[in-house]
């Protein structure tokens, strides 16, 4: 893996010769950001071990800013021969741009004083034992689920993936950030003769309980077999967190100012608001305990922790130092800059990226309990599959159930349905929830690791039945 000292000395090098090769001296400017990735993984399936694989990639990608333009070029070769090979392709590319803008140098971030950009915190995201994985280790990781699987009649499928990830980012004035982390994601399908069952983790250390991970996914598995027919229809529903990370993965970047200044957001006018339930609550916080990835954004600048929402009620929006003035002067509100930029040149601008939702004190089983207090059956979703967004105005959805979908009656699991399509709308999802439960770091498959709590909501839109 590359170290700081080595992301450092690339950095300064494309910097240098950025410099050197600019025969035409324009004003220019120039960001590298350097990365370095080890990214390992076992495949399982039917309770035998598939595949080993490990990939190492170190990139180096460079945005060149010059006559008001940029470009962007990536390669792997981190040599002075590839850095001049890249620089090269940006010069010409820049000079063919019509724009003479000559202050492109200024639209880069600045560190203060020499070095302070260094200064952020380093959170604990880099486990020794994780980077230190081996594929005997994952191997007797996936013979540990294997064998509960095998002990109760179930067929097992999954992965164990380990990734060391390097990144740093630098300019030509002088700002320079790294980030190191590791991150372990375990995912278990059990398969019964009619069932399914699932259950997946997400950390940034070694420590994933796989055996247990297998157990809950083979009791999910075992609990639904003989799936029993039910009516399409509105029901009350538990969502398991799984389910909640991943409906709510559509909802992220309508809180992004580009979504807002390109109208495509479901939240435009309307900051301020009470839009939720006064039960939900959200922020973006880098900091936070359970959360992962780099302290700063795409350009190299502090993450700002942004309240989303408070009490149900809209509060606020992440932004770049261009969108927030572009923002505010389009409302005549005064938008702060939080950092949050996506790696320049983009169309999406910004996203939020370690999302909290603010949850309950209890567990699963306390929300079904809960739910027994709603005067008629419930639904319990493990996961949800195939969801698209049908009308990003409102937020509707439609998706399907999949791997553990039960009828819960008078607060226990009572017997296993058949998998649904279901049209929901995240407004009227998040208006009618009734409890949450302890938020966790949480893995999903449509949306990135979030911190979310597993959800009991009033009413939820079934349509359609499947045979399965």
């Amino acid at each position: 893996m590359l170290t700081e000292s080595k992301c450092e000395k690339v950095i300064e090098e494309a910097v240098a010769l950025a410099e050197k090769m600019n025969s035409r001296k324009r004003p220019i400017a120039l960001e590298a950001t350097v990365t370095s990735e080890k990214r390992s993984t076992s495949r399982f399936a039917e309770n035998l071990m598939t595949q080993n694989q490990t990939s190492q990639i170190d990139q180096v990608s460079l945005r060149l800013l010059a006559n008001g333009e940029q470009v962007r070029v990536s390669g792997e070769k981190l040599d002075r021969r590839g850095l001049e090979e890249l620089i090269e392709r940006a010069l010409v590319s820049t000079s063919l741009m019509k724009n003479e803008d000559e202050t492109a140098a200024a639209t880069l971030p600045k560190a203060p004083n020499k070095g302070e950009g260094k200064k952020l915190p380093r959170f604990q995201r880099f486990d020794e034992k994780a980077s230190a994985v081996t594929a005997d280790d994952r191997a007797a990781m996936v013979l540990s689920a294997i064998e509960v699987a095998a002990r109760k009649g179930a067929s097992l499928a999954g992965i164990v993936s380990t990734n060391d990830l390097v990144i740093a980012t630098g300019n030509s004035r002088r700002l320079f950030q790294f980030a190191r982390q590791t991150e372990l994601e375990c995912s278990v399908t059990a398969m019964c003769d009619d069932s399914t069952g699932w259950a997946k983790a997400f950390s940034t250390r070694l420590d994933i309980d796989m055996a247990a991970l297998a157990d809950r996914a083979v009791e999910k598995a075992i609990s639904g077999r003989n799936p029993k027919d039910i009516a399409p229809g509105k029901y009350p529903v538990i969502l398991e967190a799984s389910a909640v990370l991943d409906l709510l993965a559509f909802l992220w970047w309508d809180f992004s100012a580009t979504s807002h200044l390109d109208e495509l957001s479901a939240l435009r006018g309307k900051l301020g608001q009470k839009l939720f339930s006064e039960k939900f609550s959200a922020c973006d916080d880098y900091a936070h305990s359970e959360q992962y990835g780099a302290p700063f954004d795409g350009i190299g600048l502090p993450r700002q922790k942004v309240a989303l929402v408070e009490n149900g009620v809209f509060k606020g929006i992440v932004t770049s130092r261009t969108s927030a003035a572009k923002l505010s002067e389009k409302t005549g509100l005064d938008f702060a800059v939080t950092n949050h930029a996506l790696p320049e040149p983009n169309t999406m601008g910004e996203m939020p990226h370690n999302i909290v939702v603010a949850g309950g004190d209890g567990e699963l089983d306390d929300l079904l309990q809960d739910s027994s207090e709603l005067g008629k059956e419930a639904i319990l979703l493990t996961r949800v599959w195939y969801v698209r967004e049908v009308d990003p105005s409102t937020k509707l959805l439609t998706g399907m159930t999949r791997d553990g979908t039960f009828i819960v009656r008078n607060g226990v699991i009572a017997e296993p349905v058949k998998n649904l399509r279901f049209n929901v709308s995240l407004f009227d999802l998040l208006n009618s929830i009734v409890s949450l439960g302890r938020s966790r770091l949480t893995a999903g498959e449509e949306g990135t690791p979030a911190v979310v709590p597993p959800m009991l909501v009033q009413s939820f839109n079934f349509t359609e039945m499947t045979r399965f």
